[in-house]
């Protein structure tokens, strides 16, 4: 076999191809392209694209801030005190793949199985009896109207917004949590509706948009691998229109404007709709973002479109099922609808992952010294078993069978047996505390109320699971496919259960 030195790029290769050799281990960690099921780039014809959070990288403190303002002066107009517009509403109270209990005003976290794990009702955690009270005796049916999920990291805003208020209506007695929850939605809606919220963007994209100097030589490098690309969002005409040329109009000499990046463009797609309904497409005019009429032939290039379904795109593009990937941020309208309506490939983009990543490295020696406690408490739950069953195997032990087994009394024997149970005992507690302690430290170093994104205690969140299930590949930014070859193949690890893992 022959070794992978001998197998290294020659430098004609490179210098065809203008770049030097790399890996994925020469690429720092958030820079990565994750990988949980086989990808390969080179059987991909069709390339697409989200706009906002993934072609558009917005600066996530201003529009956070932004989205409070605007939300907090339409819920006034709805009558609420004025004295709310002077309170902190802190963002770091609020992550992706929380889930609202309407009834109870609760905000709360759950692992993969289901399980609720930390509670929130406005500022103050639930303490686990009461906990158990609401969410462990049936189980949760996310569906349910008595529950709201946060998916997107436009709706971060609205729960920093809802738990600062519940604790202002409960200290007043006032509290109508199912109505407090449906006026923050309402006035953030209308915020996006009225063309507010878009407008101040607009207005000036640089304090808003964060520059991705990587991200045009990315598309380009997929179009020269011979791929289509596509974007198909949400927003109406205009608004991509503004949005893009900021993000890429002459970014690169060869790409003036940045429909020359784009074979198919779709706007105003209503995700996830556009995966689960059957709406058509229809033309714009790109002068007044207005339809012209319904389209009856397959997708030019250099023409927009509006709403229509993925079934109709496949025909219209010529191109679909696996061939197809689509990139885009949110974990239900572009990535979970895409994989459970369509055999498209999906990638996921995760901006955490950064934070994530870098927080990781940052607690490295206390990440393994949890792990360290973790092996000894299971090394010393089998101790105590052992030693449990040595003393009721005593207990039935007649005496005279022990002195003669043992070599001392029975009453002896067990009297070391139970004092060295109470040794291990005192040890498990001593490591269970220690444990317990730096686990809730290292929480704090990800997020003071939420801990890591991707996990809830020792088990993957309700969003990490989410991830590994519906995205075949996941990254912080799009731009970091710019470090793997457009016809890479993307192995995932292999994904071994616990009796496979090795000592």
């Amino acid at each position: 076999m022959p070794n992978s030195d001998s197998l290294s790029a020659p430098a004609l290769v490179l210098r065809t191809l203008g770049q030097s050799q790399t890996t994925e281990q020469d690429l720092p960690p958030e820079r990565r392209v994750f990988v949980n099921r086989n990808l390969r780039l080179q059987t991909i014809d069709l390339v697409g694209f989200d706009m906002d959070y993934t072609l558009a990288t917005y600066r996530q403190s201003m529009l956070n801030e932004l989205s409070v303002r605007l939300t907090i002066e339409r819920l006034i107009a709805r009558g609420y005190p004025p004295r709310i517009a002077e309170f902190a509403y802190p963002l770091e109270r609020s992550i992706r793949g929380l889930v609202i209990d309407l009834p109870l005003g609760n905000v709360f976290k759950m692992d993969a199985h289901g399980h609720v794990g930390r509670v929130y009702h406005g500022s103050r955690a639930i303490p686990k009896e009461e906990r158990a009270a609401h969410y462990r005796v049936e189980r949760i049916k996310l569906s349910a109207d008595r529950y709201a999920c946060v998916d997107s990291l436009f709706a971060l805003c609205e729960v920093a917004i809802f738990l600062r208020l519940v604790d202002f209506f409960e200290d007043s007695g006032q509290l109508d949590a199912p109505r407090l929850w449906q006026d923050v939605r309402d006035s953030i809606d209308e915020a996006h509706r009225d063309g507010s919220l878009k407008s101040i963007i607009c207005a000036d994209f640089p304090a808003y948009l964060e520059e991705d100097p990587d991200l045009p030589a990315m598309l380009h490098r997929f179009r020269s691998a011979g791929k289509r690309l596509f974007l198909c969002t949400n927003s109406l005409w205009p608004n991509t229109d503004a949005v893009m040329k900021h993000t890429l109009d002459g970014k690169l000499a060869r790409y003036p404007s940045w429909r020359q990046y784009f074979d198919i463009v779709v706007v105003g797609a209503e995700k996830p709709a556009f995966f689960t309904d059957r709406r058509p497409f229809l033309e714009i005019d790109e002068r007044t973002g207005e339809p012209v009429g319904p389209v009856d032939g397959p997708f030019r290039r250099g023409r927009i479109y509006q709403g229509g379904n993925h079934a109709d795109f496949e025909r219209l593009s010529g191109a679909g099922g696996d061939r197809v990937l689509y990139i885009g941020d949110h974990i239900y309208g572009d990535i979970l609808r895409a994989k459970k309506s369509s055999v498209w490939r999906t990638a996921l983009i995760v901006r955490d992952i950064e934070d994530e990543v870098a927080t990781a490295r940052r607690c490295a020696d206390q990440i393994a010294l949890r792990d360290h406690l973790e092996q000894g408490l299971r090394a010393l739950d089998a101790r105590i078993d052992l030693a449990q069953l040595a003393i009721k195997a005593l207990s039935r032990l007649p005496e005279e069978d022990g002195a003669e087994r043992l070599g001392v009394p029975i009453a002896t024997a067990r009297r070391e047996v139970t004092d060295y149970l109470e040794v291990l005992r005192r040890a498990y507690r001593q490591d269970a505390e220690a444990l317990d302690a730096l686990e809730e430290a290292l929480d704090r170093s990800f997020n003071p109320y939420w801990g890591p994104l991707f996990k809830e205690d020792r088990e993957k969140s309700r969003f990490g699971e989410q991830v590994e299930r519906y995205a075949c590949v996941y990254t912080a930014r799009v731009s970091n496919f710019l470090g793997y070859s457009p016809m890479a193949y993307f192995r995932p690890p292999r994904d071994l259960m616990p009796h496979e893992l090795p000592d």
